[in-house]
This record gives C-alpha cells, structure tokens and sequence, in this order.
C-alpha cells in the first residue's frame, strides 16, 4: 500500500479509543437491559461491531497486523435508516425455518387434532406430510409450534425477524397477494437473526450431537430427549386441541 493512502498512528490510535468507548456503551446497555430482545443492546451491538471493524482495518492498512475480533455478517448489514423519525404504524416480517426429523410424530400429532376437531374423521388429510402441516399451523399459533417444534417432530433452523417501520398503515388486503415483496431494507428499524452459523463456541460433541442447537435461543436446559424414528402412537401424550 501507497503511503499516500496509508493511515496515519494517530487514525488507528483514534479507532481503538472508539472501539473502547463502544464497549463501554455495550456492557451498559447490557446492564440495563430490559427484555431478551431489547433495542438498546442491539444497536450497541452493531455500533461495537461497525467500531471494531473500522479499527481492524486501520490496523492490518498501517502495521499490517490483525485483531481476534470476528464480525459475523458485516457483509450483509443493512443500510443506514432512512424511515421515518416517528413511525406511525410498523411491520413485523418473520421467516422461521424448520427440518420434518420425525415424520412420524408430525402425523400422529395432526391425526389427535384431526379426530379432536372433526369427529369420525377419516385422517385424509393428517394421512401426509403437508396435509399434517397444514392441521398444525392452521391450529397453533407460529409461536407456539416454535416453542414446542420437537412436540411436531420438527427440528429448527435459521429464523430472522425484521420490524420495519412506515408513515401510514397499509389498507386492509392491500399486500396480501404479495405479502413479503418490496420490502425496503433502509425502513428497517431492527433486524434479530439466530443461526448455526454463530455457533462458534459450541464443542464438536455437543454439535454432532444435535446440529440444531444454538447458543443464542436454546436457553431450556429440560429440553426432552430425541425420540426414536419408529415411535409408537400410543407414546405420544395428546395435545389440547380446544384452544
């Protein structure tokens, strides 16, 4: 590198007293959190993030060295907001994604909900994969299937939740045709992504073990064990269909 272009000690000296200062703001806003999902440490999050990455730049263009610091998805950050200051109405997006492990077990649940809802029913529809999905989902709310996914036979994957924000609320039926298209990322107020891929920490064991257990949200140490694949109906306690 050119030393017309190269930075100056006195830049880098710079970036790393903004690094300390970011984490000072972070370990605060941590302090003082509010809930699992509080906006104060997530936007401290990001300004550490942003702070340590501009440090490990001027570092490595200056002296040529590297920090330990790791920054996962940098690359795909969103954009600076551009939305309104005041918002008078909001969006919540969210994509869950999920693995059918027990086919068995999602069968034997939709069929007790089938016969609990419809008396005498057949078990046409809880009789295949996508016809016990549609029970399911049509009968517990998202929420509820995630907390309760192993109950379905259903083993979690990424998932993200955007809350975007507007000046106005959208006429009733206005998107439903398209719901998840135009989505505007600079109107993006707050963005909460769980993954394995943050899952550094995790021991080779325990990810062999389970490739779907996160650091971030798997919090419930009496998670049951997984089942066998040939599990037996009559095994399964029975869900309460009249919600």
């Amino acid at each position: 590198m050119s030393d017309a272009v190269q930075p100056t000690a006195a830049e880098v000296r710079a970036a790393a007293e903004a690094v300390k200062t970011a984490l000072d703001r972070h370990l605060a806003a941590v302090e003082r959190r509010s809930g699992e999902d509080d906006p104060a440490v997530y936007e401290a999050f990001n300004q550490l993030a942003a702070a340590a990455e501009a440090y490990d730049e001027l570092l490595y263009d200056r002296y040529d060295e590297v920090t330990p610091f790791e920054i996962p998805g940098t690359e795909d950050a969103l954009p600076p907001y551009t939305g309104p200051e005041e918002p008078n109405a909001l969006s919540v997006l969210i994509r869950r994604d999920y693995a059918v492990a027990e086919p068995q077990r999602l069968l034997a649940q939709a069929q007790r909900v089938e016969a609990a809802d419809y008396d005498g029913a057949d078990g046409d529809a809880s009789g295949t994969v996508h016809g016990a999905l549609g029970i399911l989902f049509g009968e517990f709310e998202p929420d509820e299937i995630a907390s309760r996914h192993k109950e379905f036979g259903l083993e979690e994957g990424d998932s993200t939740l955007w809350v975007t924000a507007a000046d106005d609320q959208t006429d009733p039926g206005e998107w439903l045709e398209a719901p998840f298209e135009g989505v505007d990322p600079q109107q993006v107020v707050c963005r909460f992504d769980v993954s394995t891929v943050f899952d550094d920490d995790l021991d080779e064991e325990d990810t062999d073990d389970d490739p779907g257990r996160r650091l971030a949200v798997n919090a419930e140490d009496d998670i049951e064990d997984e089942l066998d694949t040939d599990l037996d109906e009559d095994d399964l306690e029975p869900l309460d269909a009249d919600r």
